[in-house]
């Protein structure tokens, strides 16, 4: 499965979603391809500052020609992470192009409910090239025991894009993860950050 992490508004989380899933993925035995789309580079510092070898395979790859060249890769890999650029450009239609299913990580906020309209046009435009075109939305970096975050799902409904069940929790341990070059069940697989993240995998790949 080719999946894209794709919102036009910067700090949703998008790369630490992108690096995780492909991590969670990675460790189930499966082989995993990141493919940093985005021009800041962000999943390619993650991966530098890894000091252990790599869980899965990253390269860079922000070039509007991605779903032309994705090909090259697919029979090498059985699922593809792409982690996509900030903004509604010509590499974002790509990323979406080259997908199966897009991703979309939104903040529990109006902001990011309202700024997920422009990334939901871009999919449906893609389908009148690729019908099988799937996305869902994934509410990350909800705050824990809080109403907004479960408010957003309902606001997001409005959308006829579907909502995973499981939602993506603001914590420390992302971060710390992060500066590492790790994946949150590296730290502590027990962790609640590393339990939502395995029922968030389990989801996508139900999809």
């Amino acid at each position: 499965m080719i999946i894209s992490v794709l919102n036009q508004k910067g700090g949703v989380g998008k790369t630490t979603l992108s690096v995780n899933v492909a991590a969670s993925l990675a460790a189930s035995g499966e082989r995993v391809l990141l493919i940093d789309a985005d021009p800041q580079g962000s999943a390619l510092d993650w991966a530098s500052a890894r000091q252990e070898s790599p869980l899965f395979s990253v390269v860079g790859l922000p070039r509007a020609t991605l779903h032309k060249e994705i090909g090259n890769f697919t029979k090498d890999y059985d699922h593809i992470i792409i982690d996509g650029p900030p903004r509604v450009t010509d590499l974002a239609r790509s990323a979406i192009m080259a997908a199966d299913l897009v991703l979309i990580p939104v903040q529990p906020s109006p902001y990011d409910v309202w700024a997920a309209e422009e990334v939901v046009t871009l999919i449906h435009e893609a389908r009148i090239y690729k019908e099988t075109l799937k996305s869902v939305f994934v509410v990350n970096r909800r705050i824990v025991n809080t109403a907004i975050g479960r408010d957003v799902g309902e606001a997001l409904a409005a959308y006829e894009t579907p909502v995973l069940k499981s939602t993506i929790s603001q914590r420390v341990v992302f971060a710390e993860a992060a500066g590492v070059g790790k994946a949150v069940f590296e730290l502590d697989k027990d962790s609640s950050a590393a339990k939502e993240l395995d029922a968030l995998v389990k989801e996508i790949l139900e999809q």
